[in-house]
């Protein structure tokens, strides 16, 4: 995937973000989550993740959503489905890293498969899929499970909870 940029913010702390095996999982799962979801010819597509601070994803969820507290994740898609072209960035991705890596820990998770997870969410809302009413939210958990089973990772939505 030549189209993937990934920030680590400077207020992030530890090497993980910035290692190897970090960039080479999110790579490879946001090609998954294309071919997945049959997009292939999105693989080159410009798209850059953001891995910040929880205080920085707080005020982008106040800015753009008007919602004043740090979320997991946020998408900001610069193409509108289902008409995609290539050449165009697809959006951007930002996670608040530290609020992610208390969920993987309160849901029992490593933290790359939980940030995983995430990325693939945020893949599909810059696709177009959204989880506002209940048949759409179903539709994007289906696809949410099919990548992470493609992944070999964790089903996202597990029933016997």
């Amino acid at each position: 995937m030549t189209g993937l940029e990934i920030i680590v913010d400077d207020d992030v702390e530890g090497d993980e973000p910035r290692s190897t095996e970090w960039v080479q999982a999110i790579e490879h799962t946001v090609k998954q989550a294309l071919q997945t979801i049959a997009m292939p010819q999105m693989m080159a597509t410009p798209l850059c993740l953001s891995i910040a601070s929880n205080a920085t994803v707080q005020q982008l969820n106040n800015e753009w959503r008007h919602k004043d507290a740090v979320t997991d994740v946020l998408s900001f898609p610069m193409q509108d489905a289902p008409d995609f072209d290539p050449h165009i960035p697809l959006g951007d991705i930002v996670v608040a890293l530290p609020f992610v890596a208390d969920e993987a820990q309160r849901l029992g998770l490593p933290l790359l498969d939980h940030l995983l997870h995430l990325l693939v969410h945020g893949v599909l809302h810059l696709l177009g899929y959204d989880h506002i009413d209940d048949d759409d939210a179903q539709e994007m958990q289906a696809l949410e499970r099919r990548c992470m089973a493609a992944l070999s990772l964790h089903d996202p939505y597990p029933t016997d909870v």
